[in-house]
């Protein structure tokens, strides 16, 4: 008797995790998909030297299409990345110049290895843009690829026209306008030289996909399809993971990992189910069970096991380990019963401050840990109840730092709040 081989629906399993936005010409695909192992891909541009939680979302769904027998290529944009994409920016990116985004290049292909298999039959591949744009010369450029787009349809691109129409905003120049023909030809180019027939990507590069379907369509005369993932956005309208003045990232040098465990850790309870589909390959009944019988596992939250699934994905079991003593020792723990040894682990692993062994008023100390910018605030905040030396309240803005506040001569723990610490070491 044959047994018939179960058919794994990638498609469903995205949808189901709820990270499934949109996708062209679907029966189609999933069609071919049962067929036959295909080859895909993302994009990546260079704007910094590590990717960061919001790209993790492609990554998971990399890595579902690879564990299926499919072939992901990631494109590192060497070239667009000097471009810069315009969707959805409130301004334009800085530009950077080729050599920093090499470097760039080299540290996120090594962070791509802990998402994808790079050495099995179905191995992931890593491709440079640059490599057939740099080669490209101008006249060819308008005459083989832009006589296929027209302004009146790049205008009405939403990604476009919002930085047009939006009088706060800087207008667009003709270099991120074209933008979208970059990568549009990347698409023709991989189909071409790679046999990709299918495109991921967040929500917001709906419109780049799908000019990218229309050019290969026109050049190469063949069908392709594009998926987009579901973008996470906070409360203020920025992409999740990434603001301003903090980013989530993945690399431990510029995240730590214990900040990266606590940063799923204080996760709301709105949403930390809606991640546990997302980001993790939990069984979904294990999760629905969860979610239904308010269990507690492990820990005693859905964000413990959060942060322990996706810290160990990023930064391995070592790091977690770590993660989850430092927070054992600065949420649980009486600091008066830390060994010397603890006092080393968490003054190589959160925020510190070296000085002189000698007396510090506390002021100073708020402004030199970079908890306060001034005196008048340092003020403020100690007489809000906000500020712990050794989790002891201090409401005295005249205290000093003496002999008996440095643990072993050498330690002083410093609280801002409720999860703000700095620990300062004197020498």
């Amino acid at each position: 008797m044959t047994v018939k081989k179960k058919i794994i629906d990638v498609i469903e399993i995205l949808k189901n995790r709820n990270i499934l936005y949109q996708v062209t010409n679907k029966n189609n695909l999933c069609k071919i998909l049962k067929e036959k192992n295909i080859n895909l891909y993302c994009g990546f541009d260079l704007t910094a030297d590590s990717l960061h939680i919001g790209h993790l979302i492609q990554l998971i769904t990399l890595q579902y299409f690879q564990k299926l027998g499919h072939k992901p290529i990631i494109l590192l944009g060497g070239a667009t990345s000097l471009i810069g994409d315009p969707s959805f920016k409130l301004k334009k990116r800085q530009t950077n110049s080729i050599e920093l985004i090499n470097t760039w290049l080299q540290k996120i292909s090594l962070q791509l290895e802990n998402f994808l298999d790079f050495d099995c039959s179905n191995c992931a591949n890593i491709i440079n843009n640059y490599e057939w744009f740099h080669k490209m010369d101008i006249l060819f450029f308008l005459k083989k690829i832009g006589k296929y787009f027209y302004i009146n349809n790049m205008m009405n691109k939403d990604s476009i026209k919002k930085r047009m129409t939006n009088n706060n905003l800087e207008g667009i120049s003709f270099k991120e306008f074209s933008y979208n023909l970059l990568q549009s030809y990347d698409f023709a180019y991989l189909n071409k030289n790679f046999n990709v027939i299918l495109q991921i990507g967040g929500s917001d590069q709906w419109g780049h996909i799908v000019s990218g379907i229309d050019l290969v369509k026109k050049i190469n005369k063949e069908k392709v399809f594009g998926l987009t993932t579901n973008l996470i956005i906070k409360n203020d309208g920025t992409k999740f993971g990434k603001t301003e003045n903090k980013t989530i990232w993945l690399d431990s040098k510029k995240t730590s990992p214990y900040k990266f465990f606590q940063f799923w850790l204080n996760i709301p309870d709105s949403i930390v189910f809606n991640f546990l589909y997302m980001f993790t390959n939990y069984e979904i009944n294990f999760i629905n069970h969860f979610k239904q019988k308010n269990q507690k596992i492990k820990k005693d939250s859905p964000q413990y096991l959060l942060a322990e699934y996706l810290t160990k994905i990023v930064h391995g079991e070592k790091k977690l380990n770590i993660s989850k003593k430092i927070t054992n020792l600065l949420f649980n723990k009486n600091i008066n019963n830390l060994s010397e040894k603890e006092f080393y682990i968490l003054l190589n692993n959160i925020n510190n401050l070296y000085l002189e062994n000698k007396e510090f008023d506390l002021s100073t100390i708020l402004i030199l840990s970079k908890f306060v910018s001034s005196r008048t605030k340092a003020f403020i905040m100690i007489k809000s109840h906000s500020i712990y030396i050794n989790n002891e309240k201090i409401l005295d803005n005249s205290f000093i730092f003496t002999k008996y506040y440095k643990k072993f001569n050498h330690f002083t723990l410093l609280r801002k709040g409720k999860k703000k610490f700095c620990l300062i070491y004197w020498k």
